[in-house]
């Protein structure tokens, strides 16, 4: 695992409900993907080869606009290395949450 990602996903919607529902309906194509993935109040953050993220954070836009989100906005952020190992997941938080 080369690479990590946080994105947090902002679609356009006409209340909070619908939005709720667009970001789930991304977080449910996030757990398709088969990849470590954990859901913050803000962000997701998903683990895997660099690649393979890039498409995914592409394929989140395309999710929201599918689920009815007439724009949709994402912020993310990456960490990459390229040779080598990025610090996981649970690395970072686990003993945040005990």
């Amino acid at each position: 695992m080369n690479a990590n990602v946080a994105i947090q996903v902002l679609p356009k919607s006409e209340n909070d409900r619908e939005l709720v529902r667009i970001v789930d309906e991304v977080i449910d194509y996030i757990a398709s993907t088969g990849l470590s993935y954990y859901v913050g109040p803000c962000e997701t953050s998903i683990e895997g080869d660099y690649d393979q993220l890039m498409e995914i954070i592409k394929e989140c836009q395309h999710v929201a606009i599918r689920a009815g989100a007439k724009e949709v906005s994402a912020y993310v952020k990456i960490s990459y290395r390229p040779e080598g190992e990025v610090l996981t997941i649970d690395e970072k938080v686990s003993k945040h949450h005990k």
